[in-house]
This record gives structure tokens, sequence and C-alpha cells, in this order.
């Protein structure tokens, strides 16, 4: 972005007073290994624990510090006694630094509302101050964090340097904040959903144009702002009070709406054949996963229409809640379809109750959704086309019958193959075209939030995981999960029951190299006056001896180790907390022969806190605050008062370590950007008004190579991020540089001339210049210097991990 430096206060306690005896608060870190110097970054750990004025000095709501009092008159003059407090301060701070620039930030939370006050008492304690410069040295300025930065780098240092991140965090003793990796995590979830619904919003106006004058309503405005106003610290995390995040998903609804009305009359707009053919009505389902949608459910005849927002052609399952028991699915090339019907399971009914009707769900596979484009499929009830086709061409029908009692219990299919003991616990996982397998044991656990104790008074909350025990109480009863199979030719599932509100559906998808783990959590139970943290735990037999691996907002690969920070001695208050960290998308353990990957569906947090074993928590309800501002406990009671349910989703992947950057980067680009389904009861005359399947770009983008970002700049510009999905190294082909030309590469879009902008597409590449820091491996780079993207081919190079941002003028054929 062409930032110089980054300040912060949430630095662990441990970290701070070791970097605070060593001088070492303002350091360069060496933010990804695979960008190399041009990714360093000037950062600066404020002195406080908090980013608050020096203790004494608040002149707002609030504070009860006294204002500077400097008529001798007055009885309660103060002038020396604040200079002195005041210089007290700024000399203590300046043991912790290395130049003789001290920043003091003024103001905190709720705190910069009586500019009046802070200004006049401010104006007053600089002028005393500085009338003793000859004998104290300090002098003090009205300042901004630039001018604090340039003059760190004038000052002409050899900065010190650091590598891992910040996380986990504790800002004391038994206070790690790791809860807040996964508190609302129903929110959350929703969070990740309205981004790719995002995503294809801005890229289908790019492609269509504006929509506003068919429906003012239909617009990506609303949503971008709502998504932005969701990456609020205290959104994304569910720190917020039980009201505000009540208000951040009510306004996630309404943008999502908005967008929704785009993408129907933008695609419908792309459709048509010819531009007097009005597109499909169209509607969409927000609750699918659990199993509700009008028209499916209602209609005998339907489309369904899918937009596959990467750039590269993507397959994948469709389920939809139905009410008949068979259908006849006819894909875009009006070739039938195979498909299976099966009852929707009971985890699914008791998360819906009596919001909806459907009985089955219809599973088919919609084959090679070409990049940056959509396919149609029409699906009719065998009683609508009995007369016209063959009863094979029919959808097979499927039921849950209970697991054969007494012995072990295998669902495979040509690719995976999962064994499960009597009781219904899985206990091997075998990847057959990889010609690999592991002894694997799942179950779902639970940790009693702490409430307090004698060791310390911190309790569980929104912010802090702290359990009562490192060892979490088993959710399963010992005897079964009363186990239920479905096997049919496109999904098998085993169905599994661990408590009256904990149940999971492990699924099984022909030509899928991963294994789907659908949970359902909730409501927890709480009577008995417990908090409760609900992990799920995978142990293996790999050998990863302590070490294990969690992504970095989807990207770089953290590597982990138990019990280990890297740049202070760990001292163990919290086993289990102290070791958890956020999982934004996946997680991975290895050894020599194999690797074991979770991918997840939103952010999450976990850990591996022995070889071998891996654990996420899913779900946490708390019935104490933990007194870090929420001032309330997390208690999600849902929508209707009874208790917050979720539906989630990990996927697994097992292979060998070789192929397991391959996998889970191109695996986790579809779960993050996965095509987007909607339905119209329009089906006669379609292929006639309608292209049953199109593409927008022209080729397919690499296999290492993500559409980031598409969106409308102008009416005759758009905004355009590429990123090289691989870091350095980690796979032999996919970890080479790679090369995209822009001419011609979307047929409807034109583009004549390309501009590089930063990364947050406000400055112009080629003007960003950054300060240069000196470190003990050289001088960081002045200046961005990417191979030049010129006309005609506009050819775009990128190497591991790059991103690349482009405002493209385009003009329309």
């Amino acid at each position: 972005m062409g930032f110089d430096g980054f300040y912060f206060a949430r630095l662990d306690a441990d970290d701070r007073s070791k970097r605070k005896k060593e001088k070492r608060m303002e350091a360069i870190w060496k933010g990804d290994p695979s960008l190399g110097k041009p990714a360093d970054l000037m950062f600066g750990a404020l002195f406080g624990n908090l980013y608050t004025p020096p203790t004494g000095f608040c002149f707002d709501r609030g504070c009860d510090d006294p204002p500077i009092q400097d008529d001798p008159n007055l009885f309660d003059y103060n002038v020396d006694e604040r200079v002195d407090a005041f210089v007290k301060w700024v000399t203590l701070q300046s043991l912790a630094f290395q130049t003789n620039h001290i920043m003091l930030t003024m103001g905190s939370d709720f705190q910069y509302e009586n500019a009046n006050a802070w200004y006049k008492n401010l104006d007053k304690l600089m002028k005393y101050v500085n009338a003793k410069e000859s004998s104290t040295n300090i002098y003090t300025l009205y300042s901004t964090p630039s001018c604090y930065t340039y003059n760190l780098n004038k000052a002409n240092k050899t900065w010190t340097t650091k590598e891992q991140d910040f996380f986990p965090y504790a800002d004391s003793p038994h206070s790690d904040w790791t809860g807040y990796f996964v508190s609302r995590v129903a929110f959350k979830g929703n969070e990740r959903r309205s981004n790719n619904l995002l995503q294809v919003c801005k890229q289908v106006e790019a492609l269509a144009g504006r929509q506003t004058g068919k429906d003012p309503e239909a617009e990506v405005q609303t949503l971008r702002e709502y998504m932005g106003v969701s990456q609020h610290h205290d959104a994304i995390t569910g720190t917020a009070k039980q009201h505000v995040n009540n208000d951040y998903t009510k306004r996630l609804h309404i943008g999502n709406e908005r967008c929704q009305k785009l993408v129907g009359l933008a695609v419908g707009q792309l459709m048509a054949k010819n531009k007097s053919v009005e597109g499909p009505k169209v509607e969409f389902c927000n609750y699918l996963n659990i199993s509700i949608c009008d028209v499916t459910e209602d209609a005998s005849s339907f489309s369904v229409i899918l937009y596959n927002p990467i750039g590269r052609n993507v397959t994948t399952y469709v389920q939809i809640p139905v009410n008949g028991n068979s259908y006849h699915v006819t894909g875009p090339d009006g070739k039938s379809v195979p498909s299976q019907v099966a009852p929707i399971p009971d985890a699914i009914t008791r998360v819906r109750g009596d919001r909806g009707s459907a009985k089955n769900r219809l599973i088919f596979r919609a084959y090679s959704i070409p990049g940056l484009g959509y396919s149609t499929y029409q699906l009719s009830t065998a009683s609508q086309v009995w007369n016209r086709i063959s009863p094979k061409a029919l959808s097979e029908n499927t039921k849950a019958v209970p697991a054969p009692v007494g012995d072990d219990i295998t669902i495979e299919t040509e690719i995976l193959k999962l064994t499960f003991d009597a009781t219904g616990i899985l206990k091997q996982m075998t990847n057959l075209a990889y010609n690999t397998s592991m002894n694997v044991k799942q179950s779902f656990y639970w940790y009693n939030a702490s409430t307090g104790n004698r060791e310390a008074s911190q309790a569980s909350g929104a912010y802090i995981f702290r359990p009562n025990s490192s060892t979490p109480i088993d959710l399963f009863d010992g005897k079964s999960v009363q186990p239920k199979i479905v096997k049919g030719s496109e999904v098998v599932e085993l169905h599994q029951t661990f408590q009256p509100w904990l149940n999971q559906i492990v699924r099984l998808y022909t030509k899928k190299h991963f294994v789907e783990f659908e949970w359902v959590v909730g409501p927890i139970p709480f009577k008995d006056g417990l908090g409760k943290e609900i992990i799920t735990r995978f142990d293996t037999d790999i050998e990863s001896k302590d070490i294990f691996y969690t992504d970095s907002n989807g990207r770089q690969m953290m590597k982990r180790k138990l019990d280990h920070r890297e740049d202070y001695p760990y001292v163990n208050f919290e086993p289990v907390a102290g070791n958890y960290y956020p999982i934004n998308s996946r997680i991975f353990i290895k050894d020599d022969n194999t690797q074991f990957t979770v991918m997840t569906d939103r952010s999450e947090g976990g850990s591996s806190l022995k070889s071998g074993s891996v654990e996420i928590m899913v779900h946490r309800r708390l019935l104490k605050d933990d007194g870090r501002g929420v001032g309330e406990p997390l208690n999600e009671t849902g929508q209707f008062g009874d208790g917050l349910m979720v539906v989630g989703k990990h996927r697994v992947l097992l292979s060998k370590p070789s192929m397991g950057a391959e996998l889970h980067r191109e695996f986790g680009e579809k779960i993050f950007m996965a095509p987007w389904m909607f339905f119209s009861r329009q089906t006669s005359d379609w292929t006639k008004k309608y292209d049953t399947m199109k593409s927008f770009i022209k080729t397919n983008l690499p296999r290492n190579v993500h559409l980031l970002t598409m969106e409308l700049w102008s009416e005759t510009e758009i905004l355009l991020r590429l990123e090289h999905m691989f870091e350095k190294d980690e796979d032999p082909t996919l970890s080479q540089n790679v090369t995209v030309s822009l001419k011609g590469l979307f047929p409807l879009l034109d583009i004549q001339k390309v501009e590089e902008l930063t990364l947050s597409a406000n400055q112009d590449l080629e003007s960003a210049s950054r300060l240069q820091w000196r470190t003990k491996e050289g001088v960081t780079p002045e200046k961005f210097s990417p191979p030049p993207v010129v006309a005609p081919s506009f050819d775009v190079t990128l190497g591991p991990m790059q991103i690349r941002t482009f405002k493209a003028t385009f003009q329309r054929p």
C-alpha cells in the first residue's frame, strides 16, 4: 500500500517487557518471505498497553485528571507539578526507544469529543514544558504519525527485524485474546458469504454496466460499505454488544438484497441472446444452508443458474431442497445430468424448525462452470417428463438407513474411503487416488469456561479464551452416535448425533478429493451454570512433533510451534488458550509421508496441542464478561430466543506433503469464491431466449492466479487486482513466476490503457516511494519496481504471493 510505518498497542505483555528492556519497541517487520524486502514494514509498538495518553493527562469525558491551572492566584495552581509529572513520564518512555523522538498518543476510546478541553490544556502543557527545555532537554510539538516516522528514519539507525506475526496476544497472565477468533461464529460465516456475493456483484456490474436505471436498489455500493463496516475490530471479531451485532447483521442483509437485485438484472442481461429480450425473473434463496427455498420447494419445474467468479472452470455439487422424490436434470448442453434425491438430515430439520416444508434434497454435479461465467440447469419433477425421457435419466432415490450394528462402518467413493468403528466414530481415512492412509479419530469436546478462580480472576469472554482445565470433556457418550448412512451415486453420507444439540454429517462427493464435515451445533445448554466452548478434534497418527501451520488471511502459511514464541520466552500460564491461533481458512499438520489439512468456511480458532492432533473451536456460549469492554457475556440467544444454532463446514484434505500446497491453495479459492446460485421459475423457451452457458473471460487464468478484484471504477474504467496464490518454493511448478495478458482477456471490455496503482488503489505505483530503513540485511527499497505493463499486450507478471493492482480504461464492443 506504500505505507512507511505501522503503529499499534496490542503487543503481548511479555513481548512488550522484553522489547522495552532491549529498546526494540520499533523494528522492521519482514512481512512475507515470498515478497522479500518490498514487503518489509517499519512497526512501532506503543509504550503503554493501550493507545491512551500518559497517565494523568486525559482531558475528555470519563477522565478525572486535573486540568492545567496556570493562574498563580488559584489555590489549585499546578503547573510545576504537572510539568514534573510529564517530564518523568517522557523520561521513562524514552528508555525503551532508540531515538530521541517520543510519540505520545492523546485521546482514546470515546475520548475525542471535547476538542476545546484537549487543545486548551495541551497548549498550556506544551508551553510550560518547552519553557524548561534547557534543564530537561525535552521539547514538545504537535505532530502526526507521518512526521514522527519521517524523523525516526532521519535518525539513521540500524533497526532490528522481526519475521513472525504477533499472535497470540495476552495482555497479562491467564488473559489470552484467543477467544475472539471464534466469538459470534454465525456472524463470521455471514460475513464470509456476503463477501462472496460482493465479489460476484462487482464483477457482473463491471461486465454488464450499472443497473440502477432498471431498479434504484440494484447497486453494489451499499454492500460495499456495510462489508467495510463489518471489518471493524469489534464486528468481525464478535466483540460487539449483542444489539450492535444485530445492527451489523441487519445492514449486511440490506446490502445483500441490493446486490442480489443487481446480480439478477446484470446476469439476465448477459444471458439474453439479443438486446430486445428481457432477462429471466430470478429469485435468491438465502437459507439454503438450512434447506429452505420457496422456488425449489413449490415449483414442478425451474431453472438453476450458477455464476462462477473464479477465472477458471470449476465443477461443484448443488444441493437444493425439494418435495418431490424424482427429478430430471438437464445440463447447459441439453443432456441429462445424473442426480440423487436424499432426505434432509435430521440435524438440518432441527435447525429449520417450521420455517420450511421440503422433505428431500436434490443433489447433482454442476460440471465445468466456465470461468467468469455461468451455467444453467433445467430441473423438472418426474411427473412433468415421464412420457418424454428414459426412466434411467431420472434422479436416483436414496434413504437414510441405520448403520449395521456391531461392525466397522465404511463409506467410500472411487477416491476416498472412511472407516468408522461400531459406535459411529471415525477411525481411519484413506485417499485411494494418492495411496495415502492414516488412522484418525474425530469427535467433539467442550471446555468449561473459567469464571475466575484463586489463581486469577480472569473469566472467559468475547475476547478472552480461558478454560478451567486443559483437558476438554468428550461430547460422545461412549456408546453410539446413532449413525445413519445415505449411499448414492453422487453423494455418500454418514449422519451422527453426539448430543441432542450437536449433530454432524460426514459427506463424500463422487470425483472430489475432500471429506466434508458439516456440523450443526446449538443451542449450547447453559442451565447448569457452566459456560461452554465447543471444539471438534482430529487425533491422527501423523508425527507432527508439535509443529503445525495456520494461514494468515488466506495467504501466507505461518509455522507454529507448541509452547513457543519467536521474540520472547514463553511462560505457559494457559496451556490451551496460549497456543490458539486464528484460522481464517486452513490449518494443517504433516510428517514425511502425510499432510492433513482442514479447510474452514469462516474464520475460527484452533491449535495442535499434541503431535498428530488438530482441534478447531466451532461455537462458544459464555455466562461472564471478560472485562475488556463489551460489558456483557457472550450469550447469543438466536433469532427465537432459545439459543443460537450454527451450521458450518470443515473440508478435510489428505495427501502427500508434496501435493499439499497445490490442493489447499486451489481448494481455498473455490471455497472463498464459490459459484453463486440463483433460480428462476421460468423454463419455457429458455434456449431460444438465453444462452445456457457463457464465459466472459477469453482464456482461463493460470492455476496459480486469482482474480482478486474486478469492479467498475467509472463508466469507462475498471479496477483489477491479480494475485499469485502460491508462496515461494511451495510447489515446484505453481510457485514459479507467471504472466497474464490483459489485452483481449475480457471480450466485453476492450482494454485500451492500463495504469498500475498501489494495493489500496489510491496512488499511482510509479509515484509511490517509501522511506528506506537500514537493517543488518541491508536497506529496504524505496520503490516498488515490478515489470512494467505496456501496450499492446499489457502483460502482467506475478511472483509468488504478489498482488498487482490496475486501473484499466476500456471500451465496450
